[in-house]
């Protein structure tokens, strides 16, 4: 089968610009007699067929971005949307959310559907199915027709775009010599497997503290979890066979509901055994004791993310660039640790 082309396709192999090719297969007075045969003839060749979906996303402002995230259980999902929001507002843009439920299929369809509502970009974080499918060719059909897209924390570098992330090796690493530094030596990792792009760089960051401070990395001492979900027995079943004396969950969920666990148990937080958690949301404020947390700024986030996709929507640029943005993190210290 014959691999769909696109007008990125014709513009490389023509070394012309991608809005030259639009503008000749549109049979545009602008561009020359000459440049338009070759551009028509190259396409008719290679059976090139429009993406009305993008077509229509590109040829009309709407003033309407689409987010795209996985849940809205987990806090630093909603901190971002509202950093989103915040910023897009201000520009004089709304802002259209869907929820993909961490489903591949879910995430075609909601993208499909607001580019049929007429959006002028997306903004998203990847779903989990998505990543373990590694499977985007609904973003490929997008970008490729010129049609802005942002990814935001859970990112691949299949797809070309601007992306924002947090530092999350630096974040798990910052968290485990904190660790290192209040007198721990038997450190535990609670994460999920490794498809998911932040759970990868955070399990290199933990692994690395603990060679770079000369304490063993072992395996036995990592717990991987399909999903963000909760798994109430594995997370029990793990905490009560191994000899832990802190340990660092990958969400705020994985920490609190640990910690509650142990302390059923008689355990002291943090006298027998520390905690920090990635996220910094209302559970990591409110839980006894508060949840040293590794702040991602999700807010902060969402402004840059959504400041990069107006700029782009924006733009007459034709030259195709993009960036990605890495944020620092921060350890905001509580209870569960040794101030």
């Amino acid at each position: 089968m014959k691999q769909k082309i696109t007008l990125k396709h014709i513009a490389r192999e023509l070394s012309v610009s991608i809005s030259t090719v639009s503008k000749a297969l549109k049979n545009s007075e602008e561009i020359s007699k000459d440049t338009k045969d070759k551009i028509q003839a190259f396409a008719k060749l290679y059976n090139y067929k429009p993406n009305n979906i993008a077509i229509s996303l590109k040829n009309r402002r709407t003033k309407n971005i689409g987010v795209i995230i996985p849940d809205i259980v987990h806090h630093f999902f909603t901190t971002v949307f509202r950093g989103i929001e915040n910023y897009a507002n201000a520009k004089g843009y709304n802002v259209i959310v869907c929820m993909s439920d961490e489903s591949f299929d879910k995430e075609v369809i909601n993208m499909e559907l607001l580019a049929n509502g007429s959006i002028d970009g997306f903004i998203m974080a990847l779903s989990a199915e998505t990543q373990i499918k590694n499977d985007y060719n609904h973003l490929k059909e997008v970008t490729e027709q010129g049609i802005p897209l942002v990814l935001f924390d859970r990112i691949t570098d299949e797809i070309e775009c601007d992306k924002v992330v947090i530092n999350d090796m630096e974040g798990a690493y910052k968290a485990v010599t904190k660790f290192i530094e209040d007198g721990r030596k038997q450190i535990a990792l609670i994460t999920t497997e490794d498809y998911y792009s932040v759970s990868r760089e955070r399990a290199k960051g933990y692994k690395q503290a603990l060679l770079d401070h000369n304490l063993p990395y072992r395996e036995n001492l990592v717990l991987k979890l399909p999903f963000m979900d909760v798994d109430e027995l594995a997370i029990n079943e793990f905490l009560d066979r191994e000899k832990i004396d802190a340990v660092l969950c990958v969400n705020e969920m994985y920490a609190i509901h640990s910690m509650r666990h142990v302390q059923s148990k008689g355990l002291s937080i943090p006298k027998d055994i520390s905690f920090i958690g990635f996220t910094d949301g209302i559970l990591s404020k409110y839980s006894t004791p508060g949840l040293t947390a590794v702040s991602q700024h999700g807010e902060r986030m969402g402004e840059i993310a959504a400041e990069m996709l107006i700029e782009k929507i924006e733009s007459e640029k034709e030259e195709e660039s993009y960036k990605t943005t890495v944020l620092d993190t921060t350890i905001v210290a509580r209870g569960s640790t040794n101030n």
